[in-house]
């Protein structure tokens, strides 16, 4: 492994130059308009996986977008490493803040990312993060020194819930077998300081509908004698949190893991700055849970927020109308123990019963997926820690994510394999945002660190 480093710098250009290729692909997987781009990147990431040289490469045809799966068996005495990722992305909306065109990626410098950063859709989610597994193994396989087999499974629905994946695996348990699983989709605390995810949030995502009258209404004929669906609306989600941000869901805090003292303390120790975090996002002081700091809220704690709201009237200029109908989307980000169709559930019980008689609700749940926890004990864990260690110079920091990969819990159920949570990107990187990016520095390193996890992982296995 001596030589990856050399391997790095002597192919950076062509290894920027083709994640650039495929970041102008816009594999939007939650819009319907996109669904000929999303096809043609699994196209390309099977086409990188040959090229690579993985001896088997297919696309999967799934109910939805296909899985491109290869493979690289060498021995079936030694153990496998199943790398997963997506190559699909989120909506780039809105395009006006976008400082470049979000499917022309450009690299641009910034104080975090001297070197430089790509700015493009999918450029830290996930794209990036998955092509640094691909360029990894084809330096292994350049190099002959693929310590053991590896198999690929890049899908294109996590953006929106994953649910071919679903089916896929549980069609797929023996292809699939493997002794660990291998995620580049989270981050890390800094470049100088690398950290291992060991928990990710679940989820549960809704949509939520108030109708009133069959139709928008005159504000002057009607306004004060019939509900309006949007004020009607806000004041039901406002319900949601009390004053102390705690959720107001009757048994939504049933299951939730409460960390002891002790634990709580060890998470404490990963470098934060209070004022750098509120600098960063231009903000006058965080906002949450009584009760929690800020790395705790974000992580340990579940969530209920809006994230979108519309009805009525929003054009230039002004027209005086009640509108019929108000929507929201709505997602809770749920810890251990939460399972995220009773939450769904529980959360469609009671938005329906605060609803005032003049209205209708209906709340239709979208999407979800389980929260989880992986051990830092695990030989997987002790060989990306090694790796970390090895490339940056110091060990890496166990946190907890705020965000969601729901497969990973069903990774566990159905092939009964841990997953260790390698990410390179930054909280900074502004993924799900407009100007998303990913730095050159945690491309490349990502590249040089992941091949010396198959090392560690061989070796810690025997």
């Amino acid at each position: 492994m001596n030589n990856i480093k050399e391997y790095v710098q002597e192919h950076k250009d062509r290894f920027i130059n083709e994640l650039i290729e495929l970041l102008k692909i816009p594999s939007v997987s939650a819009d319907a308009a996109f669904s000929k781009d999303v096809i043609a990147t699994s196209e390309a990431v099977k086409t990188s996986l040959e090229k690579a040289g993985c001896k088997i490469v297919e696309i999967c045809e799934t109910p939805g977008y296909p899985i491109v799966y290869g493979e690289h068996i060498i021995d079936k005495n030694l153990p496998t490493v199943l790398v997963y990722g997506h190559y699909d992305v989120q909506p780039p909306d809105p395009l006006d803040l976008w400082t470049s065109p979000p499917f022309e990626p450009v690299i641009k410098k910034t104080e975090i990312h001297p070197e430089g950063a790509i700015f493009a859709r999918g450029s830290c989610d996930d794209k990036g993060q998955m092509y640094m597994h691909v360029k990894a193994f084809e330096y292994m396989i350049a190099n002959k020194n693929l310590p053991c087999n590896v198999k690929f499974m890049i899908e294109g629905e996590e953006e929106v819930g994953s649910k071919s994946l679903s089916w896929f695996v549980e069609r797929n348990q023996e292809k699939l077998s493997c002794d660990v699983i291998l995620i580049s989709d989270t981050g890390m605390i800094s470049n100088q300081q690398p950290s291992i995810t060991t928990g990710l949030r679940g989820l549960s995502y809704v949509e939520v509908e108030v109708t009133s009258a069959n139709r928008d209404l005159h504000s002057g004929l009607y306004g004060g004698a019939v509900a309006n669906p949007i004020n009607v609306l806000c004041k039901m989600i406002a319900s949601l949190h009390d004053e102390n941000n705690h959720i107001t869901i009757p048994s939504f805090y049933d299951n939730v893991e409460e960390l002891s003292t002790e634990q709580r303390a060890e998470m404490a120790k990963a470098p934060f700055n209070l004022e750098n975090y509120k600098k960063a996002l231009d903000l006058n002081d965080v906002y949450g849970e009584k009760g929690y700091v800020t790395n705790e809220r974000n992580s340990i704690r579940p969530t209920l927020d809006v994230n979108g709201i519309w009805g009525g009237y929003t054009g230039e200029g002004a027209k005086t109308v009640i509108a019929g109908q108000a929507f929201a989307k709505i997602s809770m980000r749920l810890v251990p123990n939460q399972d995220w169709e009773t939450i769904t559930e529980l959360f469609k019980k009671h938005f329906e019963s605060i609803a005032p008689s003049g209205v209708k609700v209906k709340v239709k749940p979208h999407h979800g997926g389980q929260g989880y926890v992986t051990p830092t004990d695990s030989i997987g864990y002790k060989a990306a820690n090694k790796a970390y260690t090895e490339t940056f110079g110091v060990p890496a920091i166990p946190v907890r994510s705020g965000g969601s990969i729901p497969i990973v819990a069903l990774f566990e159920k159905e092939l009964k394999s841990k997953t260790i949570l390698m990410g390179f990107g930054l909280d900074s990187d502004a993924i799900h945002s407009p100007n998303e990016h990913f730095g050159i520095f945690n491309y490349l390193k990502g590249i040089e660190t992941i091949p010396l996890f198959y090392k560690y992982f061989v070796e810690l296995s025997k």
